[in-house]
């Protein structure tokens, strides 16, 4: 019989991971470099990670920073503005930098003020992509001030990314940080394809809006786009737990020192890299799906992006595991980082395989 307590399955991957730079990157990086094989890294730093160059330097600063024995690779992605230039993107993915392109709305999320201010702009980029097979990663929201805060994904995709995926009919598109049942409903729409996909968070996957507000304002629930109702919580929960498919983890873990969140103006992001995968699994057994984290964890991910799946395992055990109240990053108290759930437990523990060869990739070095 198999033991309830205990699941062990492929190591994972992070298919939408923040590392910052500088001292964060270096607080930040071996929670997620402990358990996962490899991650997608996002590129809105401050300057955005906009050419081919900027990304290997970025690549090499994350690699330097890199606990040893971790066997953890960061794959890149392109920051595209209105003046991207296609070739350089293609020579990018050619060489083995750039393993997807990420879009911003303009002003969308933190550090997109270099975002696109107008999707039409980027026919030649996106033809480009389609070509090459680069998949492009979607902040899904617009910006507009008259759309609702709680709509403006469900916006997106009706406005802005189903005319693009008709004008660009074989373009690889991600529904990154999917929130809602719309989104749910639109990649499953399109599944068939195999074309479209979308990572989900675990926090979307364990809260709903009303954790913004328990007790008083919550600044370190706030994240964009922002937890929705209930109903959109449970159609994430279904889609991340249905087995093969489109829909694979992407952690969106996104840490901001404590001077950048309990402030009157909140950065948004919650850092879930300390206990992600035990998160994730407090999600699964929730609905007793447990059998099927492998899957969304390991496996969707890099069949999405071509990739063959890891070969070593992690194990996770159930026992209450502390999640550290603060992570230092920092000199002083106020550039510490607050995790989602810290000072607090995770149901489940992971144990690794230790193995340190870098996990399979066919995006060269």
């Amino acid at each position: 019989m198999t033991d309830p307590t205990r699941l062990t399955l492929r190591r994972p991957d992070d298919w939408h991971l923040h590392l910052r730079d500088g001292a964060m990157l270096r607080a930040v990086l071996p929670w997620t470099a402990a358990v996962f094989a490899r991650a997608i890294v996002m590129p809105n730093l401050a300057p955005p990670v906009a050419t081919a160059a900027a990304a290997r330097a970025y690549r090499d600063r994350i690699r330097a920073a890199l606990p040893p024995d971790t066997g953890f690779t960061p794959l890149m992605t392109c920051y595209l503005t209105d003046t991207t230039n296609p070739d350089d993107l293609a020579a990018g993915h050619a060489d083995g930098v750039f393993a997807a392109a990420k879009l911003y709305p303009a002003h969308a999320t933190t550090n997109a003020a270099a975002g696109v201010t107008d999707v039409a702009r980027l026919g030649p980029v996106f033809a480009r992509m389609e070509e090459i097979g680069l998949p492009l990663l979607v902040h899904g929201e617009v910006t507009d001030p008259d759309v609702d805060v709680f709509d403006r994904e469900a916006v997106f995709l009706d406005r802005v990314l189903a005319p693009l995926i008709a004008r660009f009919s074989n373009l690889r598109v991600v529904v990154e940080h999917a929130t809602t049942r719309d989104a749910v409903d639109f990649v499953t729409a399109h599944a068939a394809t195999g074309r479209i996909g979308a990572t989900i968070t675990a926090h979307h996957l364990l809260i709903n809006r009303n954790a913004l507000f328990e007790g008083g304002l919550r600044p370190h629930h706030y994240c964009l786009p922002v937890a929705k109702r209930e109903r959109h919580r449970l159609a994430l929960v279904d889609a991340a737990t249905s087995g093969p498919g489109p829909f694979f983890l992407g952690t969106d873990s996104a840490p901001h020192p404590v001077a950048a969140k309990e402030c009157a103006a909140a950065c948004a992001g919650l850092f879930t890299a300390p206990a992600a995968l035990g998160l994730y699994a407090e999600a699964f057994q929730a609905v007793g799906r447990l059998d099927r984290l492998e899957a969304f964890a390991s496996l969707n991910g890099p069949a999405f992006y071509g990739m063959p799946p890891n070969d070593t395992r992690v194990t996770l055990v159930h026992a209450p595991t502390p999640v550290p109240a603060t992570v230092a990053a920092g000199p002083t108290p106020a550039d510490a980082v607050v995790p989602f759930r810290g000072g607090a437990t995770v149901a489940w523990r992971v144990e690794r395989e230790r193995d340190a060869r870098p996990p399979p990739t066919d995006r060269g070095s």
